[in-house]
């Protein structure tokens, strides 16, 4: 996969950035073509000779606002081509590189959605409740700019909902997050639309504990003084109190 350079998308991630009431909101916006690169063929080669079959299960869409938000024949298993679980298992290689590998993904942690009209409306319900005005003056320029980038009448828009053990936003304080593609056949390219909501609350503890264990680190630096050498020089001192003789 390869990320397109897309300079209204840079922009953009740059906005979904932001803290707001008592969240941190990360998100960004990238586009790739679907051509392979070296890593991606050893990839496909490996997920072609797995004994898979051609056509993969996936799992229903993610409700947001109740059982009744999507139709009831969208919600049984859905299915799509092996080569397209390939396509969405190389886009979150190339998006979360190097801090995550994706490799070992299974279809069923993957879902498409029933149309882009609700991916709008989840987003809304997701982001937009968290981000308040801020989503609102921005919520057409974004979704003007993915239909430039991607076409969405002509897109199919699936999403990533891993478990707890593969999620990159499953840290303490998560609130909640999205992984969407915007896929494009035809045009060979698949827009990445990722964010994500952490407790302000959650995120300040995790850094007064950074900070805790940095002092720690930096006072024994500073003293020159070994954790090891010091425990082995007590040792040494009991032992000429015990014999009754004095170290020189």
């Amino acid at each position: 996969m390869k990320l397109l350079e897309n300079a209204q998308f840079d922009s953009l991630t740059e906005r979904l950035c932001m803290e707001t009431g008592n969240c941190r909101i990360n998100g960004r916006i990238e586009s790739y073509s679907c051509k392979m690169a070296g890593g991606d063929k050893r990839l496909y080669k490996l997920l072609s000779h797995d004994g898979q079959a051609d056509v993969q299960a996936l799992s229903p869409p993610k409700r947001f606002d109740g059982p009744s938000s999507y139709p009831p024949a969208s919600r049984l298993c859905d299915a799509c081509p092996r080569k397209t679980i390939f396509h969405l298992i190389s886009t979150l290689n190339a998006s979360f590189h190097p801090d995550y590998d994706f490799s070992n993904a299974k279809s069923h942690e993957f879902s498409r959605e029933p149309s882009v009209q609700f991916v709008v409306n989840a987003v809304r319900s997701s982001l937009g409740a968290a981000a308040g005005e801020n989503y609102t003056k921005l919520e057409s320029q974004l979704w003007e700019a993915l239909d430039n980038e991607i076409t969405l009448s002509d897109s199919t828009v699936y999403s990533y909902t891993p478990d707890l053990d593969s999620d990159p936003y499953g840290e303490d304080g998560s609130l909640w997050s999205f992984n969407y593609f915007f896929y494009n056949q035809k045009l060979k390219r698949i827009v990445f639309f990722s964010c994500s909501a952490t407790s302000l609350l959650a995120a300040s503890s995790r850094d007064a504990d950074a900070d805790d264990e940095m002092d720690v680190t930096e006072s024994m630096d500073d003293s020159g003084i070994d954790v090891e050498q010091s425990r082995a020089g007590n040792q040494v001192d009991s032992y000429f109190a015990l014999t009754g003789t004095r170290s020189i």
